[in-house]
């Protein structure tokens, strides 16, 4: 009796040892990003979260972590390298990985969503953008996107880039956002997502240049009085995983991961075109904002000399140009 006594304690003792061994069985992924909560980035980002954890249901869960959680671009750049995080959602940022993304800083270079999205599924481009990546750590299996960006500023409004001259403007982490607007007279400087309000609130930059969802969602509204409608880049968005963490999961797992990654490109696109109508009136309505269009012509006929330094400076940069180009 008192044998059985033993063996029945050692059980029971031995149960919650294995309870946490089968929780450890489901990989948890992070997927981090600098956007706040109801930007266009956790949207979607948070709806591919949702489809891959149903899709891989005891086998993995997404987490997705949004406003810098896991650090700005500039630190998941380099973590995402080894392996923390495992995922996370770059823009502009990628052109300081590959300079050939910085095709798509080229002014005015995507013209629709249906260009864009013609242009993300051509193999002479995603030989391009992306054959290069795994070497450096890194690997794209999906775009998505930031969206058509315009100017907001508080000294005046923005119909042709002359009206850009000694204006303080924030702008992402990337080579060529800076030449653009420092060739059409303005005052540049890259600066982190998360400081930016504050930054247009307390007037140490007078403008920034985003996506109406980023506007809206980093609330650049409230502290801004003149918003252009330049739309002078459209961003794409990637879906980037940490090579060394991708080579670990199953097989399996990652043919569902790149699959509904991939899938969550005409969503993302979807859900930004929405965005872009609802916001602008909601904007409009929240604040005093005077809202304007701007001379595009005038924009891009003062972008020529960045496409021509783009081409001489980068690798295949006037070759890359003319495919994205011939694709419209």
């Amino acid at each position: 009796m008192a044998r059985l006594v033993v063996v029945l304690l050692t059980a029971f003792l031995l149960l919650p040892l294995a309870r946490p061994e089968r929780a450890a069985a489901q990989q948890v992924i992070r997927l981090g990003h600098v956007a706040f909560p109801g930007s266009l980035f956790d949207i979607v980002a948070a709806e591919y979260a949702k489809r891959v954890t149903e899709a891989l249901k005891g086998k993995v869960e997404m987490r997705v972590f949004h406003s810098s959680q896991l650090g700005t671009d500039e630190q998941m750049i380099k973590g995402i390298k080894v392996g923390a995080p495992e995922m996370f959602l770059p823009s502009t940022i990628m052109s300081t990985v590959e300079p050939k993304y910085g095709v798509f800083e080229m002014p005015y270079i995507i013209v629709s969503r249906a260009h864009m999205k013609k242009v993300s599924a051509h193999p002479e481009v995603r030989k391009a953008l992306f054959d290069p990546l795994p070497k450096q750590g890194l690997r794209v299996i999906g775009v998505w996107e930031n969206g058509f960006r315009h100017i907001t500023n508080n000294v005046r409004p923005i119909v042709k880039p002359d009206d850009l001259k000694g204006i303080k403007l924030r702008v992402p982490s990337g080579v060529w956002r800076v030449k653009m607007f420092k060739a059409y007279g303005a005052n540049p400087s890259p600066m982190a997502f998360a400081e930016v309000y504050s930054a247009l609130q307390q007037g140490v930059m007078d403008g920034q240049e985003n996506p109406l969802a980023q506007i809206w969602s980093g609330k650049f509204h409230e502290v801004q009085k003149y918003l252009s409608m330049t739309g002078h880049v459209y961003s794409p968005a990637y879906i980037v995983v940490s090579e060394s963490f991708w080579q670990k999961l199953p097989p399996d797992q990652r043919q569902v991961i790149e699959a509904l990654g991939a899938e969550m490109g005409d969503y993302s696109r979807a859900t930004g075109e929405r965005l872009d109508r609802e916001l602008l009136e909601k904007m409009t309505a929240a604040s005093k904002m005077n809202v304007n269009e701007a001379d595009k012509e005038a924009f891009i006929k003062a972008s020529a000399p960045i496409y021509q330094e783009f081409g001489k400076e980068v690798a295949g940069g006037s070759d890359l140009i003319k495919l994205i180009q011939s694709l419209r």
